[in-house]
């Protein structure tokens, strides 16, 4: 899998030819309980991916507790507890931790933003504002907070932005466009970014179109463009939204609000790991 391609990556560029002060400070056969304790209220993610670290480090390193993604954490839980050779953990401790710092302040922050909506029908979307190489790691810390994934990558969705629209010799082309690209491809969806309401009236009227991404709309033009709502059309609310406007652009009926600070903003969040002696 793609995401266990950069476990081996991160694992190369931290410890190259070797753990030297591992190698030469530390009693191979010494054996120990670690523990990775969060310092901070967090939503866990990322837990598959600490274990195959700790495995490809040391194959013999037994996970004894692991909470699955997802898990509220309050300040000093473990979220995860392994046992044995101490060298082993010492030299797995800050890729791990560098992977679930990362993937958790993700979950947490699209965590917030989902507890921002609640009670409304509108879902939180991430974007492709990913870290290089991450997409699918971030991804899946996402919908561990809470949120739905939008597209993966350019391959699963159109999304016609306004870049695309000013290559677009007309609106009658682009409306053929979509109507042949649906007749050839039905199960793909067609989303059309329109910053006007009268984008949003000619988008809604054709054929073809699933979704309407209103983009930098205030949420009295939201409320218009959702009125002309028809069987099969969703609507996408983005660009400046903050957690304070969530409850706010919700209200307007909108089915989607996405967010990029979920992945390009998200703040690693607090975790240490522990050594503790093993008592046999």
């Amino acid at each position: 899998m793609p995401e266990f391609d950069l476990i081996d990556t991160a694992l190369r560029e931290d410890i190259g030819t070797g753990d030297l002060t591992t190698r030469y400070f530390t009693d191979p056969a010494r054996l120990a309980t670690a523990r990775i304790v969060a310092r901070e209220q967090c939503v866990l993610a990322g837990g598959a991916v600490a274990r195959e670290v700790f495995h490809r480090v040391d194959p013999e390193l037994e996970i004894v507790h692991l909470f699955p993604d997802g898990m509220v954490l309050e300040k000093g839980v473990a979220a995860l507890e392994i046992r044995g050779r101490a060298a082993s953990l010492l030299t797995a401790e800050r890729t791990v931790l560098n992977f679930l710092q990362r993937l958790s302040g993700v979950a947490t922050i699209t965590y917030r933003y989902v507890q921002a909506v609640q009670g409304t029908e509108t879902r939180i979307l991430d974007t492709r504002k990913t870290t290089p190489g991450w997409r699918l790691l971030e991804k899946a810390a996402v919908a561990a907070g809470g949120g739905t994934n939008h597209r993966i990558g350019l391959y699963d969705m159109v999304m016609v932005k306004d870049n695309h629209l000013a290559a677009c010799a007309s609106l009658d082309e682009l409306a053929l466009s979509v109507r042949r690209f649906k007749e050839a491809h039905p199960d793909i969806r067609v989303e059309l970014e329109a910053d006007t309401l009268d984008q949003v009236r000619a988008f809604a009227a054709m054929e073809g179109v699933d979704v309407i991404l209103l983009d930098n709309m205030t949420t009295g033009q939201m409320r218009e463009a959702v009125a002309l709502r028809r069987d099969g059309l969703e609507f996408e609310a983005s660009g400046g939204i903050t957690i304070e406007r969530l409850p706010e652009i919700a209200g307007t009926g909108v089915d989607y609000i996405s967010v990029g600070a979920l992945t390009h903003s998200a703040k690693a969040v607090d975790l240490s790991m522990e050594i503790i002696d093993d008592p046999a």
